[in-house]
């Protein structure tokens, strides 16, 4: 049976597993079999700096949140938009969050010097862009139509 997408862009909440599976996996792979040089390029990154940028993606983070809830809409990316947000970190990004996140997951891998985290942050991108965004954005326009469209030609998807 076809999901409809004007209903809601997922039944299940991907990017949040996404991103924790691809943690899960990263720290397995680095107890069983340690990426030792890759592991050690990192090094060659202040761990503070790694750090910083951890920081600042959970700061945009909250950020998002904030500007969503304000907006009167959800931050679950398994529920239905109730409005179409464009204001805050969504005028430079249709997807400030996953942007984010994955800043965030990168400055966690700079920080533990896991390589195999770093390696796993372009999967996780791919992942969250076929099994998210996409499905997002058809929700979006199927709800918002015509400013979903606009809106989607003004601003990139990610960056």
């Amino acid at each position: 049976m076809a999901q409809d997408f004007g209903e809601r862009p997922n039944q299940i909440p991907w990017p949040p597993l996404i991103y924790s599976g691809a943690l899960l996996v990263a720290w397995g792979l680095e107890q069983v079999d340690p990426f030792v040089w890759l592991d050690s390029a990192l090094a060659i990154v202040p761990a503070w700096l790694g750090m910083a940028l951890f920081a600042a993606g959970v700061a945009v983070d909250f950020g998002c949140f904030l500007v969503l809830r304000r907006q009167g809409t959800t931050v679950l990316p398994n529920a239905p938009s109730r409005k179409l947000v464009t204001t805050g970190p969504y005028r430079f990004s249709r997807n400030p969050i996953y942007l984010a996140n994955t800043a965030a997951l990168v400055g966690f891998a700079i920080a533990l010097r896991w390589g195999w985290l770093l390696l796993l942050a372009p999967v996780t991108v791919a992942a969250v862009n076929w099994l998210a965004i996409s499905r997002e954005e058809a929700h979006l326009e199927r709800r918002f139509g015509q400013s979903w469209r606009d809106y989607a030609a003004k601003v990139r998807r990610w960056i």
